[in-house]
C-alpha cells in the first residue's frame, strides 16, 4: 500500500505538520509512505526579501511532485498554507496539471485528505480543506477527515487549530507560532486514521463500479 504526502510550505508550518503526519502514516503496518513537495513559483530574489527562502532551506532535500505520479498513490495527503480562505496558488498550479488524470478516471476510489496552516485562528482553516475538497471529489476521491471525538477536538483550554475536516496549525500574522504538541497529535492521526481507511478499502477489494 502506497501513501503519499504532498504539500507545499512557505515558513515551515505545513512542513512539520506534514512530517506528522508522515509519523501517523508509518504506524499501520505494511504501509509505504513518501513525502513530497509542490513546486515554488515565488522568484529568488522575492523567496529571500521575505525571509521565506532561510525558512525553506529545512525541506529543501524534499523531493518536488509530479502530478502523474498521483496514479501510484492508493491515498495521498494534501498540505497547504491558507491564502485568503483558499489553498495557496502552488497547490493549486500543481493540481491544475492533473486534468489527463481525470479524463482517464486515474485517481477514481483513492483516499484523499487534507491539511492547513492558517496565520489566526478564523484565518480560512475549515474553508481552505472544505475548498480543497471539491477537487478531491471531482477527481472521484474517497474524502477522509479527522474524526473529532478521537482526538478530543472539543475544549476551549488552549489556543489550537484542527476542525473535522483535517488537522490544522496557526501560524500567527508573523509565523513565529510553530505547530503545537497537540496539533501535531491531530496531523500523527489523521496519518493513521487515513492508512487504515485505505487498507481497509483496499482489503475489502473496494474498486469504483463501471456503468
Amino acid at each position: 500500500m502506497n501513501v503519499q504526502v504532498i504539500f507545499y510550505s512557505m515558513y515551515g508550518h505545513v512542513y512539520r505538520m506534514a512530517e506528522a503526519v508522515v509519523e501517523g502514516v508509518q504506524q499501520v503496518e505494511g504501509v509505504e509512505v513518501a513525502l513530497y513537495q509542490v513546486p515554488e513559483l515565488i522568484p529568488e530574489e522575492v523567496l529571500e526579501r521575505s525571509g521565506a527562502k532561510a525558512a525553506r532551506e529545512a525541506f529543501a532535500h524534499v523531493p518536488v511532485a509530479e502530478p502523474k505520479q498521483l496514479k501510484n498513490a492508493d491515498a495521498i495527503i494534501f498540505g497547504t498554507p491558507t491564502r485568503f480562505g483558499n489553498m495557496a496558488a502552488q497547490m493549486r498550479n500543481f493540481l491544475d496539471q492533473t486534468g489527463l488524470l481525470w479524463v482517464k478516471a486515474a485517481l477514481v476510489g483513492k483516499v484523499g485528505s487534507v491539511f492547513v496552516s492558517t496565520a489566526t485562528q478564523h484565518g480560512g482553516q475549515e474553508s481552505t480543506i472544505l475548498s480543497f475538497m471539491n477537487t478531491l471529489l471531482h477527481h472521484g476521491m474517497v474524502v477522509v477527515g479527522l474524526p473529532m471525538a478521537k482526538v478530543n477536538l472539543p475544549g476551549v483550554d488552549e489556543v489550537m487549530g484542527g476542525s473535522p475536516y483535517g488537522a490544522t496549525t496557526i501560524a500567527d500574522q508573523d509565523g513565529s507560532r510553530l505547530p503545537s504538541e497537540r496539533e501535531l497529535m491531530m496531523a500523527r492521526y489523521q496519518g493513521r486514521h487515513v492508512a487504515e481507511v485505505t487498507r481497509a478499502l483496499l482489503a475489502g477489494g473496494f474498486q469504483a463500479p463501471d456503468f
